[in-house]
């Protein structure tokens, strides 16, 4: 994704569908141990935007899509792109209430939803809905496709028409959802050919899989879907779909290189497993490239602002380069800005800035969010760092999470990195505490490989890395897993949730003369 070919001008439906002409008889996309060719993609767009027509939908609709990873799903989702409506993945939120608030904000011209997510629909929804595999008759958008015509549509799109919102992880509440025209979401998606590429999606196409997809495509490379994550189906879909590149947030990363089936299968075919999506210790980078190979890119990004900076596989030699989040790429602005709102020095730390072709237009009916985020064209990332000499960016953590203590920044990744390091612990995850708690600056959720881990052994390493001043603010709480979101991040809220739960059982165990708060520390 690194090259943006000339093609990138064209709305990128229109070099989608000559992708899959040129690429009839060609397998296109691998879904359930089944090959679907361009030629048979191509013929389920044109029916599909026929039948969406005839359900009302055009330049201006927005169609949202509650989709499981199938190829029916990519195909409503590019129908609706080739007629010029805009697109939306929906997240698959269990919590009831924030799928409401959600499709209330969105308010979406059709909600398309399917056998495996008709679950999700919140009792309160009132718009239009249209099903697959599912459903009465006259609502199933799949059977009144398969009556149209497969013969080829004109695509009724211009470059500024709204074509994708896409959600954000949502790890602190209701979604985000940025929007991009037709005009920049081509930008974004426009590579350079790339025929060899297999590229696996196990990841919800709410979030940056639809991104992959889309290029892959573009590009003339494959696609394999699967429905969900799970350490030991990729590992062996690595091996029997002789899987080129991969997308895996870090938990997930660390997950799959502790996997004891990562030293009996082959994943030799393998060029790159980019890994994105939150804290990344170097210890566990370190750790991964040594069981995984010399595949593992890091990228710094979001939906809102794209992909920033890559860290390719030959820096992971380099222990030094772990920390960071590699060079920001070509075509990529990127300013430091320190709390007096001055723009800072190389090496100096503050609030990280991006501005790029791939930047999101903004927010989709946010306006109060969309003027806090973007400003002047600029993406204002919530995240704090600064660039070095040679051009590397590092990322501290969201700039909530981060600290100056006596003129240091502290972010979760540097805490995260110390605790990972002791024998006992599998992973961490720092947050900063909501002070409820009276003296703590963070709290870490440490995951033991095995029951009973010595937090005194994780306060002595803090100390040492650290010092007593800000190891003494670090409370240190054990779970047996880290909870995840859908999207495969560490769920913040479900977090701050088990901390809370442990800190009350915490105070109840003491005598009432000591229940009271605690006075913060300064």
């Amino acid at each position: 994704m690194e090259n943006i070919s000339a093609t990138a001008c064209r709305p990128y439906i229109d070099v989608l569908l000559d992708r899959l002409k040129q690429r009839s008889n060609s397998a296109v996309l691998r879904y359930l141990d089944d090959d679907v060719t361009g030629n048979a993609l191509r013929r389920s767009i044109f029916r599909h935007a026929r039948a969406l027509t005839a359900l009302g939908i055009g330049r201006g609709s927005l169609v949202a899509l509650l989709s499981p990873n199938c190829p029916d799903g990519l195909a409503i989702r590019y129908a609706a792109n080739l007629l010029g409506a805009a697109t939306i993945f929906l997240p698959k939120l269990a919590n009831a209430n924030r799928m409401s608030t959600l499709l209330t904000r969105l308010q979406p011209t059709l909600l398309v939803v399917f056998r495996e997510t008709v679950r999700f629909i919140p009792d309160a929804f009132d718009g239009r809905l249209a099903f697959v595999g599912i459903g009465p008759a006259s609502s199933r958008i799949d059977k009144l496709a398969q009556a149209q015509s497969e013969l080829p549509l004109r695509g009724q799109l211009r470059p500024d028409d709204l074509a994708v919102v896409v959600s954000s992880g949502g790890t602190t509440g209701v979604p985000k959802c940025s929007r991009r025209s037709f005009s920049t979401y081509s930008t974004m998606v426009g590579t350079a050919d790339d025929e060899k590429r297999r590229q696996l999606i196990n990841g919800p196409l709410a979030y940056l899989s639809q991104v992959l997809v889309d290029a892959t495509l573009i590009g003339g490379g494959t696609v394999v879907l699967k429905p969900h994550y799970d350490p030991a189906e990729t590992l062996a879909t690595i091996q029997s779909e002789r899987i080129t590149d991969m997308l895996l947030v870090e938990p997930q990363l660390f997950e799959t290189m502790n996997h004891p089936d990562v030293g009996r299968c082959n994943l030799s075919s393998l060029r790159s497993i980019v890994h994105v999506g939150g804290s990344a210790p170097a210890v566990l980078r370190q750790r991964a490239a040594l069981r995984l190979g010399s595949v593992l890119t890091h990228a710094y990004g979001a939906s809102e602002m794209g992909l920033v900076s890559v860290l390719p596989p030959s820096s992971y030699e380099d222990r030094d380069r772990l920390t960071c989040a590699g060079r920001i790429r070509v075509g990529v602005e990127v300013r430091v800005r320190r709390a007096d709102r001055t723009i800072a020095r190389a090496g100096e730390c503050g609030n990280i800035e991006v501005r790029s072709a791939a930047v999101a237009d903004g927010y989709y009916r946010q306006t109060l969010e969309e003027a806090q985020k973007f400003r002047d064209g600029w993406c204002l990332t919530g995240d704090t760092g600064f660039i070095d000499e040679a051009g590397y960016l590092y990322i501290l953590g969201r700039a909530a999470d981060v600290a100056q203590i006596d003129g240091v920044a502290i972010g979760p990744t540097q805490i995260e990195d110390v605790l990972c390091r002791v024998p006992d612990l599998r992973y961490a995850v720092v947050l900063a505490a909501d002070n409820d708690a009276g003296k703590y600056g963070w709290n870490a959720l440490v995951e033991p490989w095995v029951a009973g881990p010595d937090v005194a052994l994780c306060m002595r390493k803090l100390k040492i890395a650290f010092g007593a001043r800000v190891a003494n603010r670090i409370r240190i709480v054990v779970t047996d897993r880290v909870p995840l979101t859908e999207q495969g991040k560490a769920d913040r809220t479900a977090i701050e949730a088990i901390v809370k739960d442990d800190l009350r059982s915490r105070l109840d165990t003491l005598p009432s003369i000591f229940r009271a708060p605690v006075l913060a520390i300064h």
